[in-house]
């Protein structure tokens, strides 16, 4: 019954992960800041587990891509699937190894993730385009400097939706 329930959870949040995006108006700046499909991928691999958020995450950006342009795949959509994988993978595993998912457990996976997907993000940029087109000035300007809005939205919205389910048992 678990394993159906997350199979369907699974599924709303690669819709929410395809959908959010339009909020941002299809602006590719603000996209970049706001990070709307980073959210539900790791919403998915708190929730449903490692391998869900890790599937979701591999999988979202080079769907949306496929379907609507955006993320272009190449190089972002194939770079972003790495990174989301990272983050489904990291938070999902590293929550499932902490014992129960307190405030502190919460963001210490949290932060694990955030900080090991965007270097993977980085090699990946790095493996693709080589160090003359994605420098370590790229490189820290994509993944913290143009991020900060995202990220701070992640470190406020994921813990708190997480708990606020978590205590009224709604997973």
């Amino acid at each position: 019954m678990k394993s159906s329930k997350n199979l369907v959870l699974a599924a709303m949040f690669m819709a929410i992960g395809i959908m959010l995006p339009f909020l941002t108006g299809q602006l590719k700046q603000l996209g970049n800041m706001l990070l709307p499909m980073h959210l539900p991928v790791l919403l998915c691999s708190f929730i449903c587990g490692w391998k869900f958020g890790f599937v979701i995450g591999a999988v979202l950006p080079v769907l949306r891509s496929a379907m609507f342009g955006m993320p272009v795949m190449y190089p972002s959509a194939v770079s972003m699937a790495f990174e989301l994988a990272t983050y489904g993978f990291v938070a999902g595993f590293v929550s499932c190894r902490l014992r129960g998912q307190t405030w502190k457990n919460l963001y210490v996976s949290l932060i694990l993730a955030l900080i090991i997907g965007r270097a993977v993000w980085g090699i990946v940029q790095t493996l693709m385009l080589g160090t003359q087109g994605f420098g370590f000035g790229a490189f820290f300007a994509g993944a913290v400097v143009n991020a900060v809005p995202g990220i701070l939205i992640q470190l406020l919205l994921v813990p708190a939706i997480v708990m606020a389910l978590k205590k009224n048992r709604l997973y």
